[in-house]
Protein backbone atom coordinates (compact mmCIF):
# COMPACT_ATOMS: atom_id res chain seq x y z
CA UNK A 1 0.00 0.00 0.00
CA UNK A 2 1.38 3.49 -0.83
CA UNK A 3 0.56 5.72 2.12
CA UNK A 4 -0.69 9.56 1.36
CA UNK A 5 0.54 10.50 4.82
CA UNK A 6 4.20 10.62 5.14
CA UNK A 7 5.07 12.80 8.43
CA UNK A 8 3.76 13.89 11.34
CA UNK A 9 3.70 17.22 13.12
CA UNK A 10 3.43 17.13 16.73
CA UNK A 11 3.31 20.44 19.07
CA UNK A 12 5.19 19.99 21.94
CA UNK A 13 3.81 21.62 25.09
CA UNK A 14 0.65 19.96 25.94
CA UNK A 15 0.60 17.59 22.97
CA UNK A 16 3.23 15.57 23.79
CA UNK A 17 4.68 16.78 26.86
CA UNK A 18 2.90 18.56 29.77
CA UNK A 19 3.61 22.53 30.33
CA UNK A 20 3.25 23.61 33.62
CA UNK A 21 3.10 27.38 33.37
CA UNK A 22 4.19 27.67 36.92
CA UNK A 23 8.06 26.39 35.91
CA UNK A 24 9.95 28.97 34.21
CA UNK A 25 13.16 28.31 31.78
CA UNK A 26 13.97 25.54 29.74
CA UNK A 27 11.54 22.52 29.91
CA UNK A 28 14.69 20.34 29.79
CA UNK A 29 15.45 22.09 33.34
CA UNK A 30 12.35 21.66 35.00
CA UNK A 31 12.04 19.50 38.40
CA UNK A 32 9.33 17.72 36.93
CA UNK A 33 8.30 16.52 33.31
CA UNK A 34 5.92 14.76 31.97
CA UNK A 35 4.40 13.09 29.02
CA UNK A 36 0.97 13.03 27.76
CA UNK A 37 -0.52 9.43 28.33
CA UNK A 38 -1.07 7.41 25.40
CA UNK A 39 1.85 9.20 23.25
CA UNK A 40 4.87 6.78 24.11
CA UNK A 41 2.50 3.75 22.95
CA UNK A 42 1.42 5.94 19.78
CA UNK A 43 4.79 6.89 19.27
CA UNK A 44 6.16 3.41 19.22
CA UNK A 45 3.55 2.56 16.77
CA UNK A 46 3.64 5.69 14.47
CA UNK A 47 7.44 6.47 13.91
CA UNK A 48 7.42 2.64 12.05
CA UNK A 49 5.31 4.25 8.85
CA UNK A 50 6.35 7.98 9.44
CA UNK A 51 8.41 10.74 9.34
CA UNK A 52 7.80 11.89 13.29
CA UNK A 53 8.68 15.89 14.10
CA UNK A 54 8.03 18.13 16.57
CA UNK A 55 7.67 21.64 16.14
CA UNK A 56 7.04 24.12 18.70
CA UNK A 57 7.37 27.95 19.50
CA UNK A 58 9.55 27.21 22.53
CA UNK A 59 10.74 30.60 23.46
CA UNK A 60 13.33 29.25 26.00
CA UNK A 61 14.57 26.27 24.31
CA UNK A 62 16.46 25.37 21.17
CA UNK A 63 15.98 22.28 19.61
CA UNK A 64 18.80 20.56 21.44
CA UNK A 65 16.81 21.81 24.91
CA UNK A 66 13.83 20.13 23.59
CA UNK A 67 15.19 16.92 22.71
CA UNK A 68 17.39 16.92 26.32
CA UNK A 69 13.66 17.26 27.39
CA UNK A 70 11.93 14.47 25.15
CA UNK A 71 14.87 12.14 26.44
CA UNK A 72 14.08 12.75 30.19
CA UNK A 73 10.60 11.13 29.51
CA UNK A 74 11.78 8.84 27.01
CA UNK A 75 10.51 10.54 23.37
CA UNK A 76 13.13 11.76 21.99
CA UNK A 77 13.97 8.21 19.78
CA UNK A 78 10.93 8.66 18.13
CA UNK A 79 11.55 11.78 16.27
CA UNK A 80 13.01 12.64 12.94
CA UNK A 81 13.30 16.29 13.30
CA UNK A 82 12.94 18.65 15.68
CA UNK A 83 11.54 22.15 14.55
CA UNK A 84 11.39 25.81 17.01
CA UNK A 85 10.34 28.94 16.28
CA UNK A 86 13.90 30.35 17.02
CA UNK A 87 15.96 28.26 14.57
CA UNK A 88 12.76 28.69 11.94
CA UNK A 89 12.52 32.33 12.09
CA UNK A 90 9.32 32.76 12.51
CA UNK A 91 6.21 31.79 15.00
CA UNK A 92 2.90 30.18 14.80
CA UNK A 93 0.33 30.56 13.28
CA UNK A 94 2.17 32.43 10.70
CA UNK A 95 1.84 30.24 7.97
CA UNK A 96 5.40 30.44 7.31
CA UNK A 97 6.19 28.53 10.39
CA UNK A 98 4.07 25.34 8.97
CA UNK A 99 5.48 25.96 4.92
CA UNK A 100 9.13 25.99 6.19
CA UNK A 101 8.61 22.96 7.67
CA UNK A 102 7.18 21.22 5.16
CA UNK A 103 10.22 22.85 2.82
CA UNK A 104 12.52 20.97 5.24
CA UNK A 105 10.93 17.68 5.07
CA UNK A 106 10.80 17.83 0.96
CA UNK A 107 7.13 16.97 1.49
CA UNK A 108 3.72 18.09 0.23
CA UNK A 109 1.54 19.55 2.83
CA UNK A 110 -0.90 17.45 2.02
CA UNK A 111 1.60 14.51 3.06
CA UNK A 112 1.17 16.13 7.09
CA UNK A 113 -0.58 15.80 9.62
CA UNK A 114 -0.54 18.21 12.37
CA UNK A 115 -1.49 17.40 15.93
CA UNK A 116 -1.69 20.07 18.28
CA UNK A 117 -3.76 20.85 21.17
CA UNK A 118 -3.97 24.93 20.06
CA UNK A 119 -6.41 25.14 17.64
CA UNK A 120 -5.90 29.10 16.75
CA UNK A 121 -1.83 28.91 16.38
CA UNK A 122 -2.00 25.31 15.10
CA UNK A 123 -5.15 23.39 13.45
CA UNK A 124 -6.14 26.48 11.66
CA UNK A 125 -3.21 28.17 10.35
CA UNK A 126 -1.49 23.77 9.17
CA UNK A 127 -5.38 23.31 7.53
CA UNK A 128 -4.75 26.60 5.81
CA UNK A 129 -1.64 25.75 4.44
CA UNK A 130 -3.01 22.07 2.87
CA UNK A 131 -2.08 20.21 5.74
CA UNK A 132 -4.35 17.28 7.93
CA UNK A 133 -5.02 18.12 11.20
CA UNK A 134 -5.58 17.09 14.72
CA UNK A 135 -6.49 18.84 17.47
CA UNK A 136 -6.09 17.21 21.15
CA UNK A 137 -8.18 18.46 23.66
CA UNK A 138 -8.96 17.50 26.73
CA UNK A 139 -12.08 19.01 27.52
CA UNK A 140 -14.98 16.96 25.60
CA UNK A 141 -16.66 20.21 23.79
CA UNK A 142 -19.47 19.68 21.71
CA UNK A 143 -18.45 22.31 19.78
CA UNK A 144 -17.48 21.92 15.80
CA UNK A 145 -13.72 22.63 15.00
CA UNK A 146 -14.18 23.13 11.32
CA UNK A 147 -10.56 23.26 10.48
CA UNK A 148 -9.77 19.98 12.42
CA UNK A 149 -9.85 17.21 10.80
CA UNK A 150 -10.38 14.44 13.73
CA UNK A 151 -10.87 16.42 17.40
CA UNK A 152 -9.31 13.78 19.95
CA UNK A 153 -9.29 13.84 23.90
CA UNK A 154 -6.89 11.02 24.84
CA UNK A 155 -3.80 9.87 23.23
CA UNK A 156 -4.61 6.52 23.14
CA UNK A 157 -6.27 5.73 19.81
CA UNK A 158 -3.95 8.32 17.75
CA UNK A 159 -2.60 5.75 16.08
CA UNK A 160 -5.79 4.09 15.10
CA UNK A 161 -6.89 7.58 13.92
CA UNK A 162 -3.73 8.26 11.91
CA UNK A 163 -4.23 5.35 9.45
CA UNK A 164 -8.05 6.66 8.93
CA UNK A 165 -6.40 8.62 6.90
CA UNK A 166 -4.92 6.36 4.61
CA UNK A 167 -8.66 5.47 3.89
CA UNK A 168 -10.49 8.41 4.04
CA UNK A 169 -10.54 12.37 4.51
CA UNK A 170 -13.34 12.60 6.62
CA UNK A 171 -14.14 15.32 9.70
CA UNK A 172 -14.78 13.26 12.98
CA UNK A 173 -15.01 13.11 16.65
CA UNK A 174 -13.81 10.24 18.38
Amino acid sequence: MTRQIKALIFDWGDTLMWDFPELDGPMAYWEKIEAVPGMNHALEMACKDYICCVASNAGDSTTELMGEALNRVDLRKYFNFLFTSRELGVTKPNLDFFNKIVSNLHLKPEECIMIGNDYEKEIVPSKAVGMHTIFFTEERKRAVFMDADYTINSMNNLYEIIMDFEDMNNIHTV
